[in-house]
């Protein structure tokens, strides 16, 4: 059983890591959008960026309504990377071990 809780820690882990990335990806999108960078008519890029407000949105739009109106500055992604970065050392460092031993 030790192995199986392993596995499902290592899976969260790795799925916390992946959408870790897609937030950064999401939030370099916004700023090359805003700024023109990218051209905002071209399909695949209109893909990409719908691709990633959809996996983003239904995180950070709680997290935005509870914020106070910071003018044009969007604290929500940074909000979400902190409580990954919390939730990966809870589940990898302290409590770890007691895991594993509730299901022994």
């Amino acid at each position: 059983m030790p192995g199986f809780i392993d596995a499902v820690i290592t899976v969260i882990s790795l799925a916390l890591d992946i959408y870790w990335w897609i937030l950064i990806a999401s939030a370099i999108f916004s700023w090359l959008y805003a700024f023109n960078v990218i051209n905002s008519s071209n399909q695949f890029v209109n893909a990409i960026g719908n691709f990633l407000y959809q996996a983003t949105e239904p995180v950070l739009r709680p997290i935005r309504n509870r914020l106070p109106n910071m003018g044009g500055i969007d604290l929500s992604p940074l909000i979400v990377l902190l409580a990954i970065v919390f939730i990966k050392m809870i589940l990898m460092n302290p409590i770890r071990p007691f895991l594993i031993s509730l299901f022994i």
